[in-house]
């Protein structure tokens, strides 16, 4: 990358001169856009940008399904404004604070969607453009707004200018807001370049969601800043990958330990596929799954470790011919990288520390947050919060975690959200949020919580609760309810350490199904987490499952008791005792549904005396619970 392409704008322009006629975004029929379509519709949509109103340095959020116009839209954002992709499945009140937050001068959502971000912006009085797809679907689109006179500096952004703004959460409940330039963009996609050797012949298979870091710079602006192409898939599935890699021949994908796990149980032998390499980032990658990857496709797998704050990529394993070891996360690749002694010392090799980093690619500081600048950036170090060692050839091994946000399979969740959440129930005295450690996801999210008097209160309507106020993925899987919670020598709640305190509290011992719906459950549960013995008290979370499992899961039961569940059940619902209850109070309607429809109209006596049968069994039903 040239060193005068310091701007996503100048980047993409350079490389549409080089390779004006090669594909750039690739959409799931195999439509593209070339590099020179790419920056042609980029520069007409900063433009209507500008006639919106909205120019360098403004934050636009984006707020739009995962596919190529996301990929586009980030580009087009990011060359002449500030780009703010966020999570499409938040609920309102995220959408609120972060729309707030950020100080959106527009959001842009997709033309006749109704999400709840609109509801948001509203409330805010925050413009909204919507975004109309071309029938193509190659991620070309038209912005239709207000047009309003500019009120900031127009065209394309320069170097210094912010380029993207990201929320990550740290040790309080409030995220904190990092702002990255375009140099540290550019410098980052030019790094993650360099380290896995990308060419203008590569191409991504993005399955990374398109507003973390990992998935914009990596496998969109990484791919098209080496002149190659990235297809954008609109979701993953690890039962459609297989057949992804013989349609779109990618040479490369970069993805969460969990998809990569998914994506290891289904391929059951070796496979033939166009891949050069695999690449890891965003949460630890367990050996054996590093080792299963490289047996059954032939390529190697090339583990990274980056956050938000440097742009992603700090460290990597390099490709063959030199050495990539299992259970480290590489060589510094890009920032100079140290391991920090509490007296700010740089330790030796060996010796375990915080893990510090420094460079080009890294943010100037959070925004409009002193208090955390103050903590986070130690004579030009920024400290990672986490801790680590460097061996003797200077590859990095991780420790652990000295903060305490919780890295749910690369989503860091800050405990205190959980608690502020569950503490607005008037039945709940005292909670905490925690991590628990989680085979396939790292960590995973529990809450330990002490009820007021005479509270009836159980674990299955504590997180309904907290699915109402929190996103499905910050709701702990583990609610434990106590007499009281562990404290420190102070007497203060300490998160770090409290999994390992309540770990009695949190084992569940075996027992056996006691009915046919039981059994079936447990059953599915073995098959497909490939265990033994799983009992109707077992949380299937507990037992290493995740979300993608849980499709299977939900998925298996639908088909065998012709049901619509949706994932989400298995959230509210996660053993199989308290699934089964559920699964047959649904049955239980369906079968109250379906004998209606045979006897045509009913009368009002008739509908009564079904009624308070249905009533009855969703009765008995709950009482089995306990």
């Amino acid at each position: 990358m040239a060193t005068n392409s310091l701007s996503v704008h100048r980047l993409l322009a350079q490389n549409a001169d080089l390779f004006a006629e090669r594909p750039s975004v690739i959409n799931e029929s195999l439509n593209s856009l070339t590099h020179a379509g790419l920056l042609k519709h980029i520069e007409a949509t900063v433009l209507s940008l500008n006639s919106y109103g909205i120019g360098r340095n403004d934050r636009v959020a984006i707020v739009l399904p995962q596919g190529p116009e996301l990929a586009v839209a980030f580009l087009s954002v990011a060359s002449g404004a500030t780009a703010a992709p966020l999570n499409y499945h938040y609920k309102e009140n995220d959408f609120k604070f972060y729309l707030e937050d950020l100080g959106a001068r527009a959001l842009i959502v997709l033309e006749g969607d109704e999400t709840a971000s609109r509801v948001a912006a509203a409330a805010l009085e925050v413009p909204v453009i919507e975004l109309r797809p071309h029938d193509k679907g190659d991620g070309s689109f038209d912005l239709l707004g207000v047009t309003r006179p500019l009120q900031a500096h127009g065209g394309f952004s320069e170097p210094e200018d912010i380029g993207l703004i990201l929320h990550t959460s740290g040790t309080t409940s409030r995220p904190k807001m990092v702002p990255l330039t375009q140099a540290n963009l550019c410098i980052s996609a030019s790094n993650i370049i360099e380290t896995v050797q990308l060419k203008p012949e590569d191409r991504c298979l993005n399955v990374m969601p398109l507003f973390h870091i990992h998935g914009l710079v990596a496998c969109i602006l990484a791919s098209l800043g080496a002149g190659g192409s990235t297809v954008c898939a609109r979701s993953f599935d690890a039962k459609d990958f297989l057949g992804w890699l013989d349609v779109f021949k990618p040479s490369w994908y970069s993805a969460v330990p969990t998809m990569h796990q998914a994506v290891l149980g289904q391929a059951l032998e070796s496979v033939s596929s166009s891949l050069r390499f695999i690449r890891s980032s965003s949460a630890a990658l367990p050996p054996p799954v590093m080792q299963g990857l490289e047996a059954i496709f032939s390529v190697p797998v090339i583990e990274s470790y980056g956050m938000t704050e440097a742009a992603h990529q700090m460290t990597s394993n390099p490709l063959p011919p030199q050495s990539r070891k299992p259970g480290s996360v590489g060589l510094a690749a890009g920032p100079e990288v140290c391991v920090l002694g509490d007296d700010n010392n740089i330790l030796s090799h060996g010796e375990i520390g915080e893990i510090s980093i420094k460079g080009a690619n890294v943010t100037s500081g959070y925004e409009n947050n002193p208090a955390a600048n103050e903590s986070a950036f130690t004579e030009g170090w920024f400290r990672t919060g986490d801790q680590g060692y460097l061996d003797e050839e200077g590859y990095l091994f991780l420790t652990g975690r000295l903060k305490e946000m919780i890295n749910r399979g690369g989503e860091n969740i800050a405990p205190r959200e959980i608690d502020e959440a569950l503490l607005t129930h008037p039945e709940i005295k005292q909670a905490v949020g925690f991590a628990i450690p989680h085979d396939s996801l790292g960590e995973d999210v529990a809450a330990a919580v002490i009820l007021e008097e005479n509270s009836a209160l159980d674990e299955v309507a504590i997180r309904a609760y907290a699915m109402e106020r929190l996103s499905d993925f910050k709701v702990p899987n583990r609610i434990i309810i106590l007499d009281d919670i562990p404290k420190g020598p102070t007497g203060k709640l300490q998160r770090i350490g409290l999994a390992e305190k309540l770990r009695g509290a949190l084992e569940f011992s075996y027992v056996k199904p006691e009915n046919e719906v039981e059994n079936f459950i447990c059953n599915q549960i073995e098959e497909i987490l490939k265990i033994n013995e799983v009992g109707r008290n077992n949380n299937f979370f507990s037992l290493g499952g995740d979300s993608l499992r849980a499709t299977q899961v939900v998925t298996r039961l639908n088909e065998a008791y012709n049901l619509q569940m949706p994932v989400t059940v298995l959230f509210r619902f996660p053993n199989p005792v308290l699934l089964s209850i559920h699964l047959d109070t649904l049955i239980a309607e369906q079968e109250v549904e379906s004998l209606a429809g045979e006897m045509g109209e009913l009368s009002p006596d008739e509908i009564e005396a079904l009624m308070d049968d249905f009533d009855k069994l969703s009765h008995d039903n709950v009482g089995q619970k306990n």
